[in-house]
């Protein structure tokens, strides 16, 4: 049978504050000893009292503008209940039915086709505690708690379930995790768990206007584990029901090292929780000022920015796409840019080469993200200057960068030091044509035999020679005019 997809994403993203979502401890818990950050709110202790943390309210009102959503005026948090371990409470802070933003969008775009998907609501909440589960050899298994990581805000963004493949829940999450970045709300690094998604998937005979059941996925900690794990679950429930079953509603994780979804457990529904409002907390009145004011504030976004980046500084559209969409890269390129604004747009294109090139490539060897890099916009614009003004040929220049890379020297102090400048004096680069041209007598007979390509061979012995430093046009014009001299000998 031919079946229609239905995808709808849960991603809990904890928001970028310095303290906990009801209590002043540290916010910042992954490389704490494990339940040190703690206070008696987040262990949940007898007679302790909630404080809401307004930055995180706010980053969650931005974050429902950003999504296209509408701010009630009204909001309150409600107590969810539920016995796992990892609550210390044995509830959970959330916002059940009046949520900080609702009714919003987010535009996608898959193989050149644009679409809206639904956001049912973005709301705020407190995360959980962290639990390692042990397992030693012949022995128990057990679980280990940190508290750390409980207390930590975070904001849900529960879209409809208006996906309709992998590929467009995958651009979905990219565009969200796009928007939370450049919003400066959230960290949004996957591995670490600041930005995890859960996604609900069913499927239907294509044309049926009846939902599926649907399966719930967790444990996805990347874009590519969602948009396998989506793939694997649409196959199996069209097994199942080709077979003539039925698909169960049920939690079920991704194992990614065996690509495979497995049952977890059996869905609870919203009434299980028994949600009430939290009696400790007072109902939240958002100023429509507010809001305004917070909308005003709202920064340039990635799809704007590469509209910028292809208009104003003429790069390609495939450029522009790369380094908008790491809120970072885009922020070295104009840093790089703007230490020298008269910089034209060929310029700005060299600027993009060098940095989805050969800086891309170091960082990618090392493990190294382009806020750690010790290469700095001053130093990148540096070397394009040296490169510009002739001082370096893009050989050196590509040695020079990695020795930057490496020990965080300004380009031009490294060309100073190792003698790297760019020959350009006519009799030194003509004496290593000569001597090119002599050393390799076979290259200069297929040269006057008709082979053409055999002056691109001496021109790189030339290059080699003067260990890339000569200036290339000088050294193609020098090898044509005495090669042509030999011609007409």
């Amino acid at each position: 049978m031919d079946y229609e997809t239905v995808i709808g994403l849960e991603v809990h993203v904890q928001l970028l504050t310095n303290s906990k979502m009801f209590c002043g401890c540290p916010a910042q818990y992954q490389a704490a000893a494990p339940n040190t950050n703690v206070c008696p709110v987040c262990l949940g202790l007898p007679g302790t009292l909630p404080v809401i943390n307004r930055r995180a309210v706010e980053y969650t009102i931005t974050t429902g503008l950003a999504l296209n959503c509408r701010i009630p005026e009204f909001s309150k948090f409600d107590r969810k209940n539920y016995p796992y371990p990892d609550l210390m409470k044995g509830y959970q802070i959330s916002q059940y039915d009046l949520p900080l933003a609702i009714n919003g969008w987010l535009e996608i775009e898959v193989e050149g086709r644009r679409t809206h998907i639904g956001v049912d609501r973005v709301h705020l909440e407190e995360d959980v505690a962290k639990l390692q589960h042990v397992q030693p050899a012949g022995g128990p298994g057990y679980s280990l708690v940190d508290v750390n990581r409980s207390g930590t805000p975070l904001m849900e963004v529960v879209s409809a379930p208006d996906m309709r493949s992998p590929e467009e829940a995958r651009a979905y999450l990219t565009t969200l995790h796009s928007i939370v970045q450049y919003l400066g709300v959230s960290a949004a690094n996957m591995q670490e768990g600041n930005f995890r998604c859960d996604a609900n998937v069913s499927i239907r005979p294509r044309g049926s206007s009846e939902f599926g059941t649907r399966t719930e996925v967790k444990n996805m900690n990347s874009f590519r584990a969602v948009f396998m794990a989506l793939e694997y679950e649409v196959e199996r429930q069209a097994r199942i029901l080709d077979d003539g079953g039925t698909v169960v509603q049920e939690t079920r994780g991704w194992v990614d090292d065996r690509a495979v979804t497995v049952s977890q457990r059996s869905k609870e529904y919203a009434h299980d929780y028994r949600y009430f409002p939290e009696p400790d907390l007072p109902p939240l009145v958002v100023a429509p000022e507010w809001v305004e004011d917070l909308r005003s504030r709202l920064p340039e976004f990635a799809t704007q920015r590469r509209n910028r980046f292809v208009e104003t500084l003429g790069l390609p559209e495939a450029d522009a796409l790369q380094l908008t969409d790491d809120k970072a890269l885009a922020d070295y390129f104009e840093e790089t840019l703007a230490i020298k604004p008269d910089m034209a747009p060929p310029q700005a294109k060299n600027v993009a080469n060098w940095m989805l090139g050969d800086l891309s490539r170091l960082m990618n060897l090392s493990g190294q993200g382009i806020g750690e890099t010790r290469v700095t916009p001053s130093h990148l614009s540096e070397l394009v200057g040296l490169i510009d003004s002739g001082t370096l040929s893009v050989t050196m220049a590509k040695t020079v960068l990695e020795e930057a890379f490496d020990s965080g020297d300004p380009p031009g102090k490294i060309v100073e030091a190792r003698g790297y400048a760019q020959i350009s004096d006519s009799s030194v680069v003509d004496t290593a044509v000569s001597q090119a041209i002599e050393n390799n007598p076979k290259a200069v007979e297929d040269y006057l035999g008709g082979k053409e390509s055999a002056a691109g061979f001496l021109v790189g012995q030339v290059m080699r020679l003067t260990r890339g430093q000569a200036k290339p046009d000088l050294v193609q014009q020098l090898v044509k005019e005495k090669l042509e001299t030999a011609r007409n000998a």
